[in-house]
């Protein structure tokens, strides 16, 4: 991993400065925590002094002065005042902002450190359906996942990507069942090039047809069944049609992924199917380990605390009755390829909240087992549902699921109209118009989906995500576009940091922002909240839109070093917008 120049923040550097003098001033306290935060009194406000004179039974006024002499001012502390009953108010000199700021500037990573223990997380996320259509409901796991990917990679975290796909169940019979029978259902028209949507018609057209058959035709549905038993004992000949199915579908996955500007490889799709030759040893393990009883046959683990709506308690099934496997047999087999095997000290599971309780259970069964141990965290990043602009569960008019390639495909075309009508005043070409549109559509549906915390419902309104205005990706794109075409116009001027000027308030207020973003990262890294990102990249863009309206770059009125500065306030902002958003998955057009 390469060296990374950490840059402390002045938000840590104040913190440690009024720690130590907390420390001086009152030794018996020990190591205090100041609880700073950003003020708009000042640029910090130190509220710890009123929780800790109160422990020691002190005047919370009378020592928030003697703090203040210990702290001192200088090269990072221009001033500290005491404030109400005993609040720190503390404002850094402009000198300290624009050094920290140049520090920042002159690492590629903008002094985002790499984490100090970093660790191996297996994530699972982005889990469709073989031989399914992938709906709304398939997008929140995929966009939320590849973020949380990016953002942990960037702090220095091994990312192991697992797509755990359902590629096995009874429903396979059927299926393989017509194809044998119906030979040439899944021929494509030109084997050179299958798109995405031949593949899934064909799919489709196929289980419609199986079904029907299926639930008219006694016959053919026992035919079915003695398939299911063949494809689970592992005939050659069934296996082989299962795996068309599979490799069909991935065809159409994969143009879906392509749409949404997301990379799946190949080798990270370990679907239900790759853990079956660990499921009768999981269970073997769990019974004889007492973790796992068998109950009217079926083998079960039990939990005080989960009871159904008659008060008895509701058991996670391993293995039913019959001597099928639940999915809990599957996912219990997956943690011990991922914590034995693949040396994970962390699982992070996105996944849809309604499964919430099944995970409890799992996490827990794995717990007693030892699969889980200390050294080990399962964690599910649950999020909620999708909901149409009438906040009711998303359909079609007709009452269907929206097909997830048709929600995106209407992003991209409104989205385009609306670079389309911009694109004027600048000159784009077709091709950029073409490729901003698949930018800014794709962009507003990623970013409507990670600005709203994961645990919460959202609705979908295309009009809102495609607005100019307001809390949009659409509106951070332009933001970076404008301040890339300053840059462009700036001519022989440079960005260049200058220290020893002085900085208008709307400078300030972006520089301290900017000073924040590796410790945003850090939060986001540590709570799995991507929200928390996209608020800190869109209060940036506000930030700079102020800086941008009151501020002149190429006319400041103070000559050539302060449209060095300016310059310089412009291109960290670009850096760290195109930085977040690549992170999120979204990209940034220089032109728009």
């Amino acid at each position: 991993m390469p060296e990374a120049a950490s840059v402390p923040s002045l938000a840590a550097t104040v913190n440690q400065r009024v720690a130590d003098a907390l420390t001086a001033a009152l030794p018996e306290a020990g190591a205090a925590d100041p609880l700073l935060r950003r003020s708009d009194r000042a640029d910090f406000q130190a509220n710890g002094l009123l929780a800790l004179a109160k422990k020691l039974k002190g005047n919370p006024r009378e020592l928030a002065a003697k703090v203040v002499d210990g702290i001192g001012t200088g090269d990072v502390i221009k001033d500290v005042e005491v404030s109400g009953p005993g609040f720190l108010n503390i404002t850094v000199s402009d000198e300290a902002i624009v050094r920290n700021l140049a520090a920042r500037a002159a690492d590629e990573r903008l002094g985002v450190p790499y984490a100090e223990k970093p660790g191996t997380t297996v994530i699972d996320y982005a889990q469709p359906n073989v031989a399914k259509e992938m709906h709304v409901g398939h997008l929140r796991s995929a966009v939320i996942g590849a973020a949380m990917t990016e953002i942990l990679e960037f702090t220095g975290e091994k990312v192991i990507r697992r797509h755990h796909i359902g590629d096995w169940g009874t429903q396979f019979g059927m299926l393989i069942q017509y194809l044998i029978e119906h030979p040439h259902e899944l021929d494509h028209q030109d084997e050179g090039t299958v798109s995405g949507e031949e593949a899934m018609s064909n799919l489709n057209r196929l289980y419609k047809a199986s079904r029907a058959l299926f639930d008219s035709d006694e016959e053919f549905k026992e035919r079915a069944r003695r398939r299911v038993v063949d494809l689970q004992a592992g005939d050659e000949q069934t296996l082989a049609l299962w795996q068309r199915f599979v490799d069909e579908s991935k065809i159409y996955f994969y143009s879906v992924f392509g749409k949404l500007d997301m990379e799946i490889r190949d080798e990270d799709v370990v679907g239900e199917s790759g853990y079956n030759a660990m499921l009768e040893e999981t269970c073997r393990l769990l019974e004889e380990s007492g973790v796992a009883v068998r109950s009217e046959g079926a083998l079960c683990v039990f939990f005080d605390d989960v009871k159904g709506p008659d008060g008895n308690l509701v058991p996670l099934i391993v293995k039913k009755s019959n001597g099928g496997y639940g999915y809990a047999a599957t996912d219990l087999s997956a943690i011990r390829n991922r914590v034995q095997e693949l040396g994970a000290d962390t699982l992070l599971y996105v996944v849809d909240a309604r499964q919430s309780l099944h995970f409890r259970m799992v996490f827990e069964t794995a717990r007693r087992a030892g699969w889980l141990h200390d050294g080990v965290k399962a964690v599910q990043l649950a999020f909620g549902t999708v909901l149409g602009k009438d906040g009711k569960p998303f359909k079609t008019r007709e009452g269907e699921t929206v097909r997830l390639v048709d929600l995106l495909d209407e992003a991209v075309e409104r989205a385009t109209s609306v670079v389309r009508e911009k694109s004027e005043k600048i000159g784009l070409s077709e091709q950029e118009i073409e490729d901003n549109g698949a930018y800014v559509g794709i962009g507003a549906v990623k970013y409507a989906d990670l600005s709203t915390s994961a645990s919460r419902d959202y609705k979908f309104d295309l009009d809102q995500m495609v607005s100019l205005n307001g809390d949009t990706s659409v509106y951070l794109q332009y933001a970076y576009a404008r301040n890339r075409s300053i840059l462009r116009k700036a001519g022989d001027a440079r960005p260049v940091a200058h220290p020893e000027l002085p900085l208008a308030e709307a400078e300030r207020a972006l520089g301290l922002h900017l000073d924040e973003f590796a410790q945003t990262l850090a939060d986001v890294a540590e709570t799995y909240e991507p929200h928390k990102l996209t608020a800190y990249l869109y209060q940036l863009a506000s930030l700079y839109t102020t800086f941008f309206d009151q501020c002149p770059v190429l006319k400041a009125e103070g000559g050539a070093d302060q449209v060095e500065n300016r310059l310089f306030l412009c291109d960290l902002t670009a850096r760290t917008l195109r930085q977040g958003m690549a992170l999120l998955g979204i990209r940034t057009p220089e032109r728009l």
